[in-house]
């Protein structure tokens, strides 16, 4: 039964994520599947949680959905509550928290929550059943990941810029993009630094991609 519900929600993906010298950067693909069809080109897999943090979904849409709305209410609770920002330890904690209370009806979710906190940059992955690591350089999930780890594991350096580690996204999912029938359609890149929160437009990630096409 659980088996059957899984291959009706929309699923498939392929998301990075890397911590450099002066900031995050986080990726994802568009294309959304359910079961062996493609079900959405525009699948929205990267949220913006709070100022300085975002959180990608690989999994289930409809859980991604509402894991991200809830989220962004607990972390406006929390800043009233403490009067100051949470770290993104205590955002993943509490995502961890939530997973982990529903782990008999579990949400269909892999997550990575990534920004800038007051002790400076810092991405973790969270499973469905709530278990959340501190990832120190470079990460990937979905059903991607096994071609992405290839090329960051192949270019990712420690002290790479912000800059640098967007191109290396694109890298990443471009070439997962073209091994895994299930990621597709257009890349999101949003990049985090003690200065902000930004987000690719279409003609920035193109021209990386141009550049990738031609080498």
């Amino acid at each position: 039964m659980l088996g059957e519900i899984q291959d009706k929600v929309y699923k498939g993906t392929t998301t990075v994520g890397l911590v450099c010298r002066d900031g995050v950067v986080l990726a994802t693909e568009k294309r959304a599947t359910m079961g062996n069809f493609i079900a959405s080109r525009r699948a929205k897999k990267i949220y913006k949680i709070a100022d300085k943090v975002a959180m990608t979904t690989a999994g289930a849409v409809g859980d991604a959905q509402f894991l991200a709305r809830l989220i962004s209410v607990e972390i406006k609770l929390y800043e009233i509550r403490k009067e100051e920002k949470p770290t993104i330890k205590a955002i993943a904690t509490l995502l961890s928290n939530i997973l982990n209370s529903t782990r008999w009806f579990p949400y269909f979710v892999q997550l990575l929550v990534g920004g800038i906190d007051k002790k400076g940059a810092s991405i973790y992955s969270i499973d469905l059943l709530g278990g959340a690591i501190e990832e120190i350089d470079i990460v990937a999930t979905g059903s991607g990941s096994p071609t992405a780890y290839g090329v960051l594991e192949d270019r990712y350096t420690p002290d790479m810029t912000v800059d640098d580690a967007v191109e290396l996204a694109v890298r990443a999912i471009y070439s997962a993009m073209r091994r895994d029938s299930a990621s597709g359609d257009g890349i999101d890149v949003v990049k985090i630094t003690p200065e902000g929160y930004f987000e690719l437009g279409r003609e920035e990630v193109e021209k990386i991609l141009s550049g990738l096409r031609r080498s």
